[in-house]
C-alpha cells in the first residue's frame, strides 16, 4: 500500500521540480531527474525505512501483513538484504554514473523476482494479504519504471548532455 504511494511520488515528485525549476528541460535532464528520483525513492525509501526496519524490528508483524506464518529467521535476511540496497539508493543522490546503472539494474532483477513470488502467492495461496498483494503493482511498477528510465539515459545522454 505504501509501496503504490512511493512508486507514485517517485514520479509526481520529479515532475513537480521541473515544473518549478528555470533549468531548461533538454531529454537528458528531464529522463536525469526522473531517475534521480526513482533511486532515491524506489530503491532508497522502499529499501531502508520501508524494508530493513518492519523486517528487522518488527518480523512478526511485517511477516502477518505479508499473509506469512510470524516467526521466520528469513525475516532478519530479507530485511539487511533491502537496507543494503536501500543505502545504494540513497548513495546515488552523490555518486552518479556506472553506479545508477549498477543499483537501477540490481534493485528491478530483484523487484522482477519479487513480484513473480507475489503473484504465485497469490494465486496458489489466494494470498490478498496487503503488502502480499498490493506490492504486485508497485514492485512490478518499479522494475519496469527502473529499466524504461535506465534504457532512456543510456539512448539520449550520449546525444543530448546538458550537465546538470
Amino acid at each position: 500500500m505504501i509501496g503504490i504511494i512511493v512508486a507514485l511520488l517517485s514520479v509526481l515528485l520529479p515532475l513537480a521540480h521541473l515544473a518549478l525549476s528555470k533549468v531548461p528541460r533538454t531529454r537528458a535532464r528531464v529522463v536525469r531527474l526522473l531517475l534521480l528520483y526513482a533511486l532515491v525513492l524506489d530503491v532508497g525509501v522502499i529499501g531502508l525505512p520501508l524494508g530493513f526496519v518492519p523486517h528487522v524490528f518488527f518480523p512478526d508483524q511485517t511477516a502477518r501483513s505479508i499473509g506469512w506464518p510470524p516467526g521466520s529467521p528469513f525475516q532478519f535476511e530479507v530485511g539487511f538484504h533491502d537496507g543494503a540496497w536501500g543505502l545504494l539508493g540513497f548513495l546515488c543522490i552523490w555518486i552518479g554514473g556506472s553506479f545508477w546503472l549498477a543499483t537501477g539494474l540490481g534493485w528491478s532483477f530483484f523487484m522482477i523476482g519479487a513480484t513473480y513470488g507475489h503473484v504465485m502467492q497469490t494465486v496458489r495461496t489466494h494470498d490478498y494479504a496487503p503488502y502480499n498483494f498490493l506490492t504486485i503493482f508497485s514492485d512490478g511498477f518499479i522494475a519496469f519504471w527502473l529499466l524504461l528510465l535506465l534504457y532512456l539515459r543510456h539512448r539520449w545522454d550520449a546525444n543530448d548532455h546538458d550537465g546538470k
